[in-house]
């Protein structure tokens, strides 16, 4: 059983903005497989179907974003899952509009969903899926930034897509294993 996490906030407010990508490449997942996000268990909102011949349970915590962790936890006794079973996808300020990183384990970075995730669970040996948002424009605050949406018709497309590569290179490592996981994110990023 794998587990995906696509981290986020909970709430109408922050739909679709960027601190939100988890939860949209969490929402893409749950289309393209038909894994309907019916059910609140474990402090997430959470569906259960296959991806790629795998048994999985994809997940949008609803702890709000620094208490993703609590969430995470939860999920993995519940599931009795293995770490290494356990997918998280979130924003990253660090890279630019909509370039991807896959990594099969590290540290939190700045991001502080990360941050609460590997102190509960005690381990970063798990794999993640970050989807860059850029830095702040000049005039900007972080909090401002990362709680807004895209502006330009042309930057939703580049994010959308973006968005899109990710839930395919979470298929990929489910179907496929970590090597070609990094060879997608590699191809999509060329």
């Amino acid at each position: 059983m794998y587990i995906v996490v696509g981290l986020g906030n909970p709430g109408r407010k922050y739909e679709h903005t960027r601190h939100n990508v988890g939860f949209d490449v969490v929402e893409i997942l749950s289309q393209k497989y038909d894994i309907s996000l019916n059910r609140l268990r474990c402090k997430a909102a959470v569906g259960e179907g296959t991806i790629r011949g795998e048994r999985v349970a994809l997940a949008q915590p609803q702890t709000f974003m620094n208490l993703s962790g609590e969430s995470v936890v939860q999920l993995l006794n519940w599931y009795k899952a293995e770490p290494d079973h356990l997918i998280v996808v979130y924003d990253d300020v660090d890279l630019p509009e909509g370039k991807l990183r896959f990594r099969p384990s590290g540290s939190a970075g700045t991001h502080n969903g990360m941050r609460n995730i590997i102190y509960l669970v005690g381990r970063e040996d798990f794999p993640r899926v970050r989807v860059g948002i850029g830095r702040p424009e000049p005039g900007w605050d972080m909090k401002d930034w990362v709680l807004a949406t895209y502006r330009t018709p042309e930057l939703r497309k580049v994010m959308f897509d973006a968005y899109m590569n990710a839930a395919d290179a979470i298929a990929t490592l489910i179907g496929e294993g970590v090597d070609a996981a990094r060879q997608f994110v590699a191809k999509c990023n060329s």
